[in-house]
C-alpha cells in the first residue's frame, strides 16, 4: 500500500510556459526603461527568463524590479511559495519585498579605520551607522539592511581617506556631507529611486571621499564583481 504524502512535503515545482517567460521579459524591458537595470545586467536576466524551466526560476529576475511586483505576487501563489532560484538569484541576490527587520530594531554600528580597513557588512534593522577613519576606509555592506521604507544614516568623519559603500538597486542616495578638499562619488546605477530605501551620507571629509557603488553581487565578498 502506497504511502500518503506528508502534509509537510514541499509544494512540486510548476512548468513555466511561453506566456509566463514573455511577461517576465516585459516587466525587465519596462523596467530598462526605467533605468533600473544596466545592458550587463539585462542581458544576463533576459537570458535567465528564456531559458527558464519553472516558475520558481522566474521570480528571482523581477523580485527587486518593483514594475513585476505583481507578476511575482501571481508567480508566487502558484508555485506556493517555492523559489529554488536561478544562477542570477544565486550570484545577485535580488532584493525582498519588505525589509529583513524594522529599522532601528538592532543597535547603531561604529567604526574605526586608522591606515586600514576592515569588511563591515551592516546587519538588518541597523537605522545609524558612525565611521572613524585616517588614511584608510572600510568596504561597506548595505544589502541586508536596506529595503522599501528603510532609512539608513551612515556618518563618516574622514582625514586622507574614504570608504566603498555597496548598495542593492533602488536605493535613493542623499549626500549631506561637508567636505574640504574632497568629495563623494556615487555611481550612476546606485542611483535608484528610492523603492528599495534611502541612505543618507552624513559627517565632515578632509582630503578625503567616499564612493558609493550599485552592489552586482549583493555582497562584494562573495562575488567580486563591482563596478
Amino acid at each position: 500500500m502506497a504511502k500518503e504524502d506528508s502534509p509537510h512535503s514541499p509544494a512540486p515545482r510548476i512548468r513555466a510556459s511561453d506566456k509566463d517567460r514573455d511577461a517576465v521579459l516585459g516587466v525587465i524591458t519596462d523596467a530598462v526603461s526605467n533605468g533600473r537595470l544596466d545592458s550587463e545586467e539585462t542581458a544576463e536576466r533576459q537570458d535567465e527568463a528564456i531559458s527558464a524551466k519553472y516558475l520558481d526560476e522566474l521570480m528571482p529576475l523581477i523580485v527587486d524590479l518593483p514594475e513585476g511586483h505583481e507578476l511575482y505576487r501571481a508567480l508566487a501563489r502558484q508555485t506556493g511559495g517555492t523559489t529554488a532560484g536561478t544562477s542570477l538569484a544565486r550570484s545577485a541576490g535580488p532584493t525582498s519585498l519588505a525589509p529583513i527587520a524594522e529599522p532601528g530594531t538592532a543597535k547603531p554600528m561604529n567604526s574605526v579605520a586608522i591606515m586600514s580597513g576592515r569588511e563591515l557588512d551592516v546587519p538588518a534593522g541597523t537605522a545609524e551607522v558612525t565611521t572613524y577613519s585616517l588614511m584608510g576606509g572600510d568596504n561597506i555592506d548595505l544589502c541586508d539592511v536596506m529595503g522599501p521604507g528603510v532609512t539608513v544614516s551612515l556618518t563618516s568623519y574622514s582625514m586622507m581617506a574614504g570608504h566603498d559603500i555597496y548598495v542593492p538597486p533602488g536605493v535613493r542616495i542623499r549626500d549631506d556631507t561637508i567636505n574640504i578638499m574632497a568629495g563623494n562619488e556615487i555611481r550612476g546605477s546606485a542611483k535608484g529611486d528610492g523603492s528599495n530605501g534611502t541612505l543618507i551620507l552624513k559627517g565632515v571629509s578632509v582630503m578625503a571621499g567616499h564612493d558609493v557603488h550599485l552592489a552586482k553581487g549583493y555582497r562584494a565578498k562573495d562575488q567580486g564583481q563591482l563596478e
